[in-house]
């Protein structure tokens, strides 16, 4: 197809979506669908223009030949800034909202509930999960694919509109947050026509990932796309099915679920606990696997253990859903074989925690000189740690204890922000003057204050969700001789007050080496490039 056709029907298109959206504002039933169609408007409207003012000469051979010889770098270096900026965002509204746990007042009258818990708490989860880790994911994903095949990622431009349909995914959901429009899940999914537009980046995303791994230059597939595209495509079968909706008019937000009762909750938490085992599981060792053999200079320690891994892994995490619904409606047999499952995935997590420790073997000495080095084997630990005390948690008479109690709240975030966000902290430091060509970071000694901030900023969340969460539970489930409950609701409430302001303080710590690492990667592109050439394809790198 011609470019002159190619940029026609990208005009039509983008006009007749404008058009679409200017009359879904002005039909729109509530204040959410009003201020997403006006944002889609100006966006679609601002895309017309801007399509339309292009050239419409067609480039050079030799420029489409020096352009298909090199890395498509350009949409990396989008994804590391919106990883950041996502990053400093989700973590500045979650130490927000733990001070609003700690201090209601905090809930101010005069925003009118915008800025109340309610709703900003799915706001922070979504942000940290999805526009953090989920940036960090396509980011490093589009990185790691590259280098281990050794050719440009496959379909153009696609990348591009994967990295900024997903933006616009990000901030549709936001907004609605905000507006008090969700699906009322225990998630809080975002809006019907949110999920559509998801669906749609998604499987451009499956597309220019495969796209890249059948026409690669490598024969051997190495071992981190197989979690990364495990990753993509286990997240869009449980996206799909867990938002089938029927939207009650097209000039709204509200819809109508497909699931309900006992069929949604064991639904919702099919997505829920597979969310954790494939987004913030299985895409995050993709990038273990890629980023901590590069960053020790040691090939991975056992690449037979990583293949077990990944199958045993892949296998069993899509059963454990139901362990979160013991002593519910849910009949004993499903949640017994969620614990089951659970207790089970134990062993081939703590195999990949080991295989990515022992790489280190031979190099001991960087944990000492290296502070991204030191990220990694503390974001391995912490994985360690998360995925022990999980299953432990899904044992049905452990559960009777920890479950709704803020015990949970530890350990999700011990496996959230030592996990997940370490090993994308160190991914940050590791790629950043790579895409920039600089010889190397600003400083390493801001890299050592942030990995101290946010160790004990973790320690001092986790330690303190822990301690109130146990003694919650337990005076829960106290009673007097009569058998009559010995503390009200009130009376826990009150006896957590100190741990809130413990946990609120290590939130602060670990926002600080976020932004501590904002600067130093500000100053990293800032200074002067180093003499190197441009990335040549290598196979293997």
């Amino acid at each position: 197809m011609s470019n002159t056709v190619w940029d026609t029907l990208k005009l039509v298109a983008l006009a007749v979506v404008t058009l679409f959206a200017a009359m879904a504002a002005n039909f729109a039933r509530d204040d959410a669908y009003m201020v997403h169609a006006l944002i889609i408007t100006v966006i679609a409207g601002a895309m017309f223009i801007w399509t339309l003012s292009r050239t419409n000469e067609p480039p050079s051979l030799a420029a489409v030949e020096a352009r298909e010889s090199e890395y498509m770098d350009d949409v990396i270096r989008a994804g590391a800034i919106a990883t950041a900026f996502w990053g400093v965002v989700g973590f500045l509204v979650g130490v927000f909202i733990a001070f609003q746990l700690a201090f209601p007042a905090l809930n101010f009258e005069w925003a009118q509930g915008y800025a109340n818990f309610g709703r900003l708490r799915p706001l922070h989860t979504s942000a940290v999960i999805f526009a953090f880790g989920g940036n960090a994911l396509i980011m490093s994903s589009f990185y790691i694919v590259q280098r281990t095949c050794a050719v440009r990622l496959w379909g153009g431009n696609l990348a591009w509109f994967v990295f900024w349909g997903y933006q616009l995914f990000i901030v549709l959901a936001a907004t609605g947050y905000l507006l008090g429009a969700t699906q009322s899940k225990e998630y809080a999914e975002p809006e019907w026509y949110v999920d559509i537009w998801l669906t749609i980046v998604w499987v451009a995303f499956l597309a220019v990932y495969m796209g890249t791994i059948l026409r690669r230059k490598e024969p051997h597939i190495y071992v981190a796309n197989w979690f990364l595209l495990s990753f993509i495509v286990t997240v869009a079968m449980l996206h799909v099915v867990n938002n089938l909706s029927l939207p009650v008019s097209i000039w709204g937000s509200r819809s109508v679920q497909l699931f309900a009762g006992v069929q949604d909750a064991m639904t919702q938490w099919w997505y829920g606990h597979n969310a954790v085992g494939f987004f913030l599981t299985a895409g995050f060792l993709g990038m273990m696997y890629y980023f901590v053999p590069k960053q020790a200079e040691r090939p991975i320690f056992s690449y037979k253990l990583s293949i077990i891994h990944f199958w045993a892994l892949i296998f069993l995490y899509i059963w454990a859903g139901p362990h979160h619904l013991h002593y519910t409606a849910l009949p004993d047999w499903a949640s017994t074989l969620g614990m089951v499952f659970s207790v089970i995935l134990w062993m081939p997590s703590w195999g990949g925690m080991i295989n990515g420790l022992m790489t280190l073997d031979g190099a001991w000495d960087k944990i000492r000189t290296d502070p991204i080095i030191r990220m990694m084997v503390v974001s391995l630990a912490f994985y360690g740690m998360a995925t022990f005390e999980g299953p432990m948690m899904s044992i049905r008479a452990v559960n009777s204890l920890s479950h709704y109690t803020d015990w949970t709240i530890g350990h999700v975030h011990s496996g959230a922000l030592g996990w997940n966000g370490m090993i994308t902290f160190a991914a940050l430091y590791f790629l950043v003057p790579r895409l920039w060509q600089r010889q190397g970071l600003y400083s390493l000694a801001l890299v050592n204050w942030h990995f101290w901030l946010a160790t004990i900023g973790i320690v001092l969340y986790a330690a303190a969700m822990w301690v109130t969460g146990i003694m919650e539970g337990l005076m829960w489930r106290e009673v007097d001789a009569q058998g009559f409950l010995v503390n009200s609701f009130a009376d826990t409430v009150s006896a957590k007050f100190p741990m809130y302001l413990v946990r609120a303080f290590g939130g602060v710590l670990y926002l600080a080496g976020a932004l501590i690492m904002c600067y130093n990667l500000w100053m990293t592109v800032r200074s002067a490039p180093a003499k190197a050439d441009t990335p040549v394809m290598a196979p293997a790198e």
